[in-house]
Protein backbone atom coordinates (compact mmCIF):
# COMPACT_ATOMS: atom_id res chain seq x y z
CA UNK A 1 0.00 0.00 0.00
CA UNK A 2 1.78 3.18 -1.11
CA UNK A 3 2.14 5.79 1.59
CA UNK A 4 1.91 9.54 1.12
CA UNK A 5 4.21 11.30 -1.32
CA UNK A 6 7.10 12.78 0.65
CA UNK A 7 9.34 15.53 -0.68
CA UNK A 8 12.44 13.54 -1.72
CA UNK A 9 15.77 14.01 0.02
CA UNK A 10 18.73 12.55 -1.84
CA UNK A 11 21.27 11.10 0.53
CA UNK A 12 24.97 11.91 0.46
CA UNK A 13 27.14 9.48 -1.48
CA UNK A 14 30.10 9.45 0.92
CA UNK A 15 30.07 8.07 4.43
CA UNK A 16 32.03 10.27 6.87
CA UNK A 17 34.78 8.47 8.79
CA UNK A 18 34.20 10.43 12.00
CA UNK A 19 31.70 12.95 13.34
CA UNK A 20 30.85 14.38 16.72
CA UNK A 21 27.32 12.94 16.79
CA UNK A 22 25.43 10.28 14.83
CA UNK A 23 21.66 10.68 14.79
CA UNK A 24 19.78 7.49 13.98
CA UNK A 25 16.42 8.10 12.32
CA UNK A 26 15.41 10.67 9.73
CA UNK A 27 11.95 11.58 10.98
CA UNK A 28 11.08 15.01 12.33
CA UNK A 29 12.68 14.27 15.72
CA UNK A 30 15.98 13.02 14.29
CA UNK A 31 16.11 15.74 11.63
CA UNK A 32 15.38 18.47 14.19
CA UNK A 33 18.08 17.12 16.50
CA UNK A 34 20.58 17.04 13.63
CA UNK A 35 19.76 20.63 12.68
CA UNK A 36 20.15 21.87 16.24
CA UNK A 37 23.52 20.16 16.65
CA UNK A 38 24.79 21.33 13.27
CA UNK A 39 23.75 24.91 13.99
CA UNK A 40 25.86 24.75 17.14
CA UNK A 41 28.94 23.81 15.15
CA UNK A 42 29.06 20.06 15.75
CA UNK A 43 29.74 17.62 12.95
CA UNK A 44 26.72 15.37 12.50
CA UNK A 45 25.71 12.32 10.48
CA UNK A 46 21.96 11.77 10.11
CA UNK A 47 21.44 8.11 9.24
CA UNK A 48 18.10 6.85 7.94
CA UNK A 49 17.42 3.25 6.91
CA UNK A 50 14.89 4.36 4.29
CA UNK A 51 13.93 7.86 3.17
CA UNK A 52 13.74 11.03 5.23
CA UNK A 53 10.33 11.29 6.89
CA UNK A 54 8.87 8.22 5.22
CA UNK A 55 7.28 6.66 8.29
CA UNK A 56 5.07 8.30 10.92
CA UNK A 57 6.62 11.74 10.42
CA UNK A 58 4.82 11.97 7.06
CA UNK A 59 1.74 9.94 8.02
CA UNK A 60 0.42 11.90 11.00
CA UNK A 61 -2.46 14.37 11.03
CA UNK A 62 -0.24 17.45 10.68
CA UNK A 63 -1.51 19.09 13.88
CA UNK A 64 0.78 21.53 15.69
CA UNK A 65 -0.99 21.69 19.01
CA UNK A 66 -0.49 22.47 22.64
CA UNK A 67 -4.17 21.95 23.47
CA UNK A 68 -5.15 18.77 25.29
CA UNK A 69 -1.56 17.60 25.69
CA UNK A 70 -0.30 15.73 28.69
CA UNK A 71 0.64 18.50 31.16
CA UNK A 72 4.18 17.11 31.28
CA UNK A 73 4.57 18.02 27.60
CA UNK A 74 3.08 21.51 27.81
CA UNK A 75 6.30 23.45 28.62
CA UNK A 76 8.14 21.79 25.72
CA UNK A 77 5.22 22.32 23.34
CA UNK A 78 5.08 26.01 24.28
CA UNK A 79 8.67 26.24 23.05
CA UNK A 80 7.73 24.29 19.93
CA UNK A 81 5.02 26.80 19.02
CA UNK A 82 7.60 29.55 19.26
CA UNK A 83 9.99 27.61 17.01
CA UNK A 84 7.34 26.79 14.40
CA UNK A 85 6.60 30.51 13.97
CA UNK A 86 10.07 31.04 12.54
CA UNK A 87 10.74 27.59 11.11
CA UNK A 88 10.13 28.30 7.43
CA UNK A 89 12.60 31.18 7.49
CA UNK A 90 15.10 29.11 9.43
CA UNK A 91 15.01 26.12 7.08
CA UNK A 92 14.52 28.22 3.92
CA UNK A 93 11.54 26.13 2.84
CA UNK A 94 7.76 26.00 3.02
CA UNK A 95 6.63 23.49 5.64
CA UNK A 96 3.00 24.53 5.24
CA UNK A 97 2.89 25.86 8.79
CA UNK A 98 -0.06 28.10 9.58
CA UNK A 99 -1.39 29.25 12.94
CA UNK A 100 -5.01 28.39 12.16
CA UNK A 101 -6.27 27.18 15.54
CA UNK A 102 -7.52 23.83 16.80
CA UNK A 103 -10.90 23.01 18.34
CA UNK A 104 -11.66 20.10 20.68
CA UNK A 105 -15.41 19.60 20.90
CA UNK A 106 -17.19 18.60 24.12
CA UNK A 107 -20.09 16.19 23.74
CA UNK A 108 -21.14 16.23 27.40
CA UNK A 109 -21.09 18.55 30.38
CA UNK A 110 -18.38 16.37 31.88
CA UNK A 111 -16.26 16.78 28.73
CA UNK A 112 -16.71 20.54 28.95
CA UNK A 113 -15.62 20.58 32.58
CA UNK A 114 -12.59 18.38 31.79
CA UNK A 115 -11.51 20.63 28.92
CA UNK A 116 -12.03 23.75 31.00
CA UNK A 117 -9.96 22.24 33.80
CA UNK A 118 -7.22 21.27 31.35
CA UNK A 119 -7.06 24.82 29.91
CA UNK A 120 -5.55 26.04 33.18
CA UNK A 121 -2.30 24.36 32.11
CA UNK A 122 -1.83 27.21 29.64
CA UNK A 123 -2.18 30.05 32.13
CA UNK A 124 1.62 30.56 32.57
CA UNK A 125 2.27 30.81 28.82
CA UNK A 126 0.13 33.73 27.61
CA UNK A 127 -1.22 31.62 24.73
CA UNK A 128 -4.65 32.38 23.38
CA UNK A 129 -7.06 29.60 24.34
CA UNK A 130 -10.65 29.74 25.54
CA UNK A 131 -13.79 27.72 26.02
CA UNK A 132 -16.59 28.17 23.49
CA UNK A 133 -20.21 27.83 24.49
CA UNK A 134 -22.55 25.85 22.28
CA UNK A 135 -23.88 29.10 20.84
CA UNK A 136 -20.40 30.47 20.16
CA UNK A 137 -19.43 27.27 18.34
CA UNK A 138 -22.60 27.47 16.27
CA UNK A 139 -21.89 31.10 15.41
CA UNK A 140 -18.40 30.12 14.27
CA UNK A 141 -19.70 27.19 12.20
CA UNK A 142 -23.31 27.99 11.26
CA UNK A 143 -23.63 25.01 8.93
CA UNK A 144 -22.46 22.51 11.54
CA UNK A 145 -24.91 19.85 12.67
CA UNK A 146 -22.86 18.85 15.70
CA UNK A 147 -24.86 18.54 18.91
CA UNK A 148 -22.29 19.54 21.52
CA UNK A 149 -22.07 21.33 24.86
CA UNK A 150 -19.19 23.53 23.74
CA UNK A 151 -15.52 23.30 22.81
CA UNK A 152 -11.97 24.18 23.74
CA UNK A 153 -10.60 26.59 21.11
CA UNK A 154 -6.90 27.38 20.97
CA UNK A 155 -6.09 29.92 18.24
CA UNK A 156 -2.37 29.61 19.14
CA UNK A 157 -2.37 26.08 17.70
CA UNK A 158 -1.68 25.43 14.06
CA UNK A 159 -1.01 22.96 11.29
CA UNK A 160 1.80 22.03 8.92
CA UNK A 161 2.44 19.53 6.14
CA UNK A 162 4.03 16.30 7.38
CA UNK A 163 5.27 15.35 3.92
CA UNK A 164 7.27 18.59 3.76
CA UNK A 165 8.50 19.30 7.26
CA UNK A 166 11.07 16.58 8.02
CA UNK A 167 12.66 16.82 4.54
CA UNK A 168 12.93 20.61 4.87
CA UNK A 169 14.57 20.32 8.29
CA UNK A 170 16.99 17.62 7.10
CA UNK A 171 18.02 19.71 4.11
CA UNK A 172 18.62 22.67 6.42
CA UNK A 173 20.82 20.46 8.60
CA UNK A 174 22.81 19.51 5.51
CA UNK A 175 23.33 23.15 4.60
CA UNK A 176 24.74 23.63 8.10
CA UNK A 177 27.25 20.85 7.47
CA UNK A 178 25.47 17.63 8.49
CA UNK A 179 25.86 14.52 6.40
CA UNK A 180 22.44 13.16 5.42
CA UNK A 181 22.60 9.45 4.70
CA UNK A 182 19.51 7.69 3.35
CA UNK A 183 19.21 3.95 2.68
CA UNK A 184 21.84 3.70 5.39
CA UNK A 185 20.64 1.61 8.32
CA UNK A 186 22.60 1.73 11.56
CA UNK A 187 23.10 -1.83 12.73
CA UNK A 188 24.22 -0.82 16.19
CA UNK A 189 26.51 1.19 18.42
CA UNK A 190 30.10 0.51 19.44
CA UNK A 191 31.76 1.39 22.72
CA UNK A 192 35.30 1.75 24.03
CA UNK A 193 36.01 1.76 27.76
CA UNK A 194 32.25 1.69 28.29
CA UNK A 195 31.60 4.88 26.30
CA UNK A 196 30.22 5.44 22.81
CA UNK A 197 32.97 5.23 20.20
CA UNK A 198 30.97 4.89 17.01
CA UNK A 199 28.23 3.15 15.06
CA UNK A 200 28.24 0.44 12.44
CA UNK A 201 26.06 1.13 9.42
CA UNK A 202 25.27 -1.13 6.52
CA UNK A 203 27.74 0.97 4.52
CA UNK A 204 30.51 0.86 7.09
CA UNK A 205 31.53 2.32 10.46
CA UNK A 206 31.34 5.94 11.60
CA UNK A 207 33.40 6.97 14.61
CA UNK A 208 31.71 9.41 16.98
CA UNK A 209 31.55 10.57 20.59
CA UNK A 210 27.75 10.59 20.91
CA UNK A 211 24.73 8.87 19.40
CA UNK A 212 21.07 9.91 19.41
CA UNK A 213 18.57 7.15 18.69
CA UNK A 214 15.45 8.74 17.18
CA UNK A 215 14.19 5.63 15.46
CA UNK A 216 10.49 5.92 16.16
CA UNK A 217 8.80 2.53 16.25
CA UNK A 218 12.17 0.80 15.68
CA UNK A 219 13.89 2.25 18.73
CA UNK A 220 13.01 -0.55 21.14
CA UNK A 221 14.44 -3.17 18.79
CA UNK A 222 17.81 -1.42 18.38
CA UNK A 223 17.98 -0.63 22.10
CA UNK A 224 17.30 -4.24 22.98
CA UNK A 225 20.23 -5.43 20.89
CA UNK A 226 22.43 -3.49 23.32
CA UNK A 227 20.80 -4.76 26.49
CA UNK A 228 18.44 -1.82 27.10
CA UNK A 229 14.81 -2.46 27.96
CA UNK A 230 12.68 0.21 26.31
CA UNK A 231 8.96 -0.57 26.74
CA UNK A 232 7.44 0.56 23.48
CA UNK A 233 4.60 -0.73 21.33
CA UNK A 234 2.91 0.36 18.11
CA UNK A 235 -0.60 1.65 17.42
CA UNK A 236 -1.91 1.98 13.85
CA UNK A 237 -3.85 5.04 12.74
CA UNK A 238 -5.57 5.24 9.33
CA UNK A 239 -5.99 8.44 7.34
CA UNK A 240 -7.92 9.72 4.34
CA UNK A 241 -6.67 12.58 2.17
CA UNK A 242 -9.33 14.37 0.14
CA UNK A 243 -9.10 16.38 -3.02
CA UNK A 244 -9.44 20.16 -2.61
CA UNK A 245 -12.81 21.11 -1.13
CA UNK A 246 -14.28 24.58 -0.74
CA UNK A 247 -16.32 25.61 2.26
CA UNK A 248 -14.75 23.42 4.92
CA UNK A 249 -13.42 24.65 8.27
CA UNK A 250 -10.16 26.55 8.45
CA UNK A 251 -9.48 25.31 11.98
CA UNK A 252 -8.58 21.72 12.74
CA UNK A 253 -11.44 20.08 14.64
CA UNK A 254 -11.52 17.03 16.90
CA UNK A 255 -14.62 15.11 17.86
CA UNK A 256 -14.85 11.60 19.20
CA UNK A 257 -15.88 10.20 15.82
CA UNK A 258 -13.57 12.23 13.56
CA UNK A 259 -10.56 14.51 13.36
CA UNK A 260 -10.14 16.86 10.41
CA UNK A 261 -7.39 19.22 9.30
CA UNK A 262 -7.24 21.46 6.24
CA UNK A 263 -4.26 20.85 4.01
CA UNK A 264 -2.09 23.32 2.14
CA UNK A 265 -3.59 22.19 -1.20
CA UNK A 266 -7.16 22.87 -0.04
CA UNK A 267 -7.96 19.24 0.68
CA UNK A 268 -8.39 17.71 4.11
CA UNK A 269 -6.76 15.03 6.22
CA UNK A 270 -9.43 12.97 8.00
CA UNK A 271 -9.19 10.20 10.58
CA UNK A 272 -11.10 8.73 13.47
CA UNK A 273 -10.76 10.94 16.50
CA UNK A 274 -10.97 8.03 18.88
CA UNK A 275 -10.23 4.58 17.47
CA UNK A 276 -6.91 2.98 16.53
CA UNK A 277 -5.84 -0.55 15.65
CA UNK A 278 -3.41 -2.45 17.88
CA UNK A 279 -1.82 -5.53 16.38
CA UNK A 280 -1.09 -8.19 18.97
CA UNK A 281 2.58 -9.11 18.56
CA UNK A 282 5.15 -10.92 20.73
CA UNK A 283 6.16 -7.65 22.41
CA UNK A 284 2.54 -7.15 23.46
CA UNK A 285 3.13 -9.91 26.02
CA UNK A 286 6.67 -8.85 26.87
CA UNK A 287 5.54 -5.33 27.83
CA UNK A 288 2.01 -6.18 28.96
CA UNK A 289 2.58 -5.26 32.61
CA UNK A 290 4.09 -1.89 31.63
CA UNK A 291 1.02 -0.94 29.60
CA UNK A 292 -1.67 -1.94 32.12
CA UNK A 293 -2.37 1.70 33.18
CA UNK A 294 -2.68 2.79 29.55
CA UNK A 295 -4.92 -0.16 28.73
CA UNK A 296 -7.24 0.65 31.62
CA UNK A 297 -7.53 4.26 30.48
CA UNK A 298 -7.79 3.72 26.72
CA UNK A 299 -9.28 0.27 26.12
CA UNK A 300 -12.46 1.69 24.58
CA UNK A 301 -10.46 3.38 21.82
CA UNK A 302 -8.28 0.38 20.91
CA UNK A 303 -9.20 -2.31 18.41
CA UNK A 304 -7.01 -5.31 19.10
CA UNK A 305 -6.18 -7.53 16.16
CA UNK A 306 -4.39 -10.86 15.91
CA UNK A 307 -3.15 -11.57 12.42
CA UNK A 308 -0.16 -11.76 10.15
CA UNK A 309 1.68 -8.98 11.94
CA UNK A 310 2.20 -11.29 14.93
CA UNK A 311 4.15 -13.74 12.79
CA UNK A 312 5.96 -10.98 10.88
CA UNK A 313 7.35 -9.58 14.12
CA UNK A 314 7.99 -13.03 15.60
CA UNK A 315 10.42 -13.63 12.73
CA UNK A 316 12.40 -10.46 13.46
CA UNK A 317 15.53 -11.37 15.44
CA UNK A 318 16.01 -9.59 18.75
CA UNK A 319 19.79 -10.01 18.60
CA UNK A 320 22.22 -9.73 15.70
CA UNK A 321 25.92 -9.17 15.14
CA UNK A 322 27.05 -5.86 13.73
CA UNK A 323 28.90 -7.56 10.87
CA UNK A 324 25.67 -9.08 9.54
CA UNK A 325 22.55 -7.49 8.00
CA UNK A 326 20.18 -6.08 10.61
CA UNK A 327 16.37 -6.24 10.63
CA UNK A 328 16.31 -2.60 9.53
CA UNK A 329 17.77 -3.52 6.16
CA UNK A 330 14.90 -5.88 5.42
CA UNK A 331 12.13 -3.37 6.15
CA UNK A 332 13.03 0.09 4.93
CA UNK A 333 9.59 1.64 5.50
CA UNK A 334 6.72 0.61 7.77
CA UNK A 335 3.76 0.94 5.40
CA UNK A 336 0.76 -0.85 6.94
CA UNK A 337 -2.52 -1.37 5.12
CA UNK A 338 -5.01 1.20 6.41
CA UNK A 339 -8.32 0.29 8.00
CA UNK A 340 -10.85 1.28 5.36
CA UNK A 341 -13.73 0.93 7.78
CA UNK A 342 -12.34 3.22 10.48
CA UNK A 343 -11.42 5.93 7.98
CA UNK A 344 -14.69 5.65 6.04
CA UNK A 345 -16.71 5.78 9.26
CA UNK A 346 -14.86 8.96 10.22
CA UNK A 347 -15.70 10.55 6.86
CA UNK A 348 -19.38 9.60 7.22
CA UNK A 349 -19.52 11.12 10.71
CA UNK A 350 -17.71 14.24 9.49
CA UNK A 351 -20.19 14.70 6.64
CA UNK A 352 -23.06 14.46 9.11
CA UNK A 353 -21.42 17.09 11.31
CA UNK A 354 -20.37 19.34 8.42
CA UNK A 355 -22.54 18.65 5.34
CA UNK A 356 -20.00 20.18 2.96
CA UNK A 357 -17.93 17.00 3.36
CA UNK A 358 -20.67 14.98 1.65
CA UNK A 359 -19.03 16.32 -1.52
CA UNK A 360 -15.51 15.25 -0.49
CA UNK A 361 -13.62 13.08 -2.96
CA UNK A 362 -11.06 10.68 -1.56
CA UNK A 363 -7.64 11.15 -3.16
CA UNK A 364 -5.59 8.72 -1.07
CA UNK A 365 -5.52 6.50 1.99
CA UNK A 366 -2.63 5.50 4.19
CA UNK A 367 -1.80 4.25 7.65
CA UNK A 368 1.12 4.70 10.00
CA UNK A 369 2.48 3.09 13.13
CA UNK A 370 2.60 5.38 16.17
CA UNK A 371 5.35 4.52 18.65
CA UNK A 372 3.85 4.60 22.14
CA UNK A 373 5.22 4.42 25.67
CA UNK A 374 3.30 3.20 28.73
CA UNK A 375 2.60 6.76 29.94
CA UNK A 376 2.22 8.27 26.42
CA UNK A 377 5.13 10.63 27.21
CA UNK A 378 8.33 10.50 25.14
CA UNK A 379 11.82 9.51 26.14
CA UNK A 380 14.25 12.40 25.57
CA UNK A 381 17.20 11.34 27.62
CA UNK A 382 20.82 10.41 28.04
CA UNK A 383 21.36 6.74 28.89
CA UNK A 384 23.37 6.59 32.10
CA UNK A 385 24.63 3.04 31.56
CA UNK A 386 26.15 3.87 28.16
CA UNK A 387 27.82 7.30 28.34
CA UNK A 388 27.36 9.13 25.05
CA UNK A 389 24.19 7.27 24.10
CA UNK A 390 20.87 9.14 23.98
CA UNK A 391 17.30 8.26 23.05
CA UNK A 392 14.52 10.48 21.67
CA UNK A 393 11.50 8.31 20.93
CA UNK A 394 8.05 7.20 22.08
CA UNK A 395 6.21 10.39 21.18
CA UNK A 396 2.92 8.48 21.24
CA UNK A 397 1.24 10.33 18.40
CA UNK A 398 2.31 13.76 19.67
CA UNK A 399 5.71 13.98 17.96
CA UNK A 400 5.08 16.04 14.84
CA UNK A 401 4.08 19.28 16.50
CA UNK A 402 6.59 19.04 19.31
CA UNK A 403 9.41 17.91 17.00
CA UNK A 404 11.42 21.14 16.66
CA UNK A 405 11.51 21.66 20.44
CA UNK A 406 12.25 17.99 21.11
CA UNK A 407 15.23 18.30 18.80
CA UNK A 408 16.43 21.37 20.68
CA UNK A 409 16.04 19.66 24.06
CA UNK A 410 17.88 16.57 22.83
CA UNK A 411 20.71 18.73 21.51
CA UNK A 412 20.89 20.55 24.85
CA UNK A 413 21.31 17.23 26.63
CA UNK A 414 23.92 15.96 24.17
CA UNK A 415 26.17 18.99 24.56
CA UNK A 416 25.43 19.37 28.28
CA UNK A 417 23.93 22.82 27.92
CA UNK A 418 21.19 24.26 30.10
CA UNK A 419 18.05 22.55 28.74
CA UNK A 420 15.26 24.47 27.07
CA UNK A 421 12.86 22.92 29.63
CA UNK A 422 13.27 20.55 32.56
CA UNK A 423 13.76 17.11 30.96
CA UNK A 424 12.98 15.14 34.11
CA UNK A 425 9.61 13.85 32.91
CA UNK A 426 11.26 12.43 29.80
CA UNK A 427 14.07 10.49 31.47
CA UNK A 428 14.63 6.92 30.30
CA UNK A 429 15.22 5.72 33.85
CA UNK A 430 11.58 6.30 34.87
CA UNK A 431 10.77 2.83 33.56
CA UNK A 432 13.24 1.17 35.93
CA UNK A 433 13.68 3.45 38.97
CA UNK A 434 10.38 2.67 40.66
CA UNK A 435 8.58 5.79 39.40
CA UNK A 436 4.83 5.57 39.13
CA UNK A 437 3.92 5.24 35.46
CA UNK A 438 0.59 6.87 34.81
CA UNK A 439 -1.42 8.20 31.91
CA UNK A 440 -2.42 11.73 32.81
CA UNK A 441 -4.30 12.75 29.65
CA UNK A 442 -6.27 10.61 27.24
CA UNK A 443 -5.27 12.79 24.32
Amino acid sequence: MPGPYVVPVHGDAELPEKVDVVVIGGGIIGSSTALELAERGLSVALCEKGGIGHEQSSRNWGWVRISRRDPREVPLMAEALRLWNNLDKRVEADTGYKRAGIIFTCATDRDYADHERWSRNLEPYQLESRMLSRAEFKAMFPSSQLDIKGALYTPADGRAEPQRAAPAIAEAARRKGAAVLTECAVRGIETRAGKISGVVTERGPIACDAVVLAGGAWSSLLSGNHGLRLPQLKVMNSVIRTKPLEGGPEQAIWAKSFAVRKRRDGGYTIASGHENVVDIVPKSFRYAADFVPALRAEWRSLRFRLGGRFFDEARIPSRWALDEPSPFEYNRVLDPKPSKKLADDALVELAQAFPVFAKAEIAQRWAGYIDVTPDAVPVISAIDTIPGFHIATGFSGHGFGIGPAAGRLMADIVINRAPIVDPGAFRFSRFSDGSKIELISGF
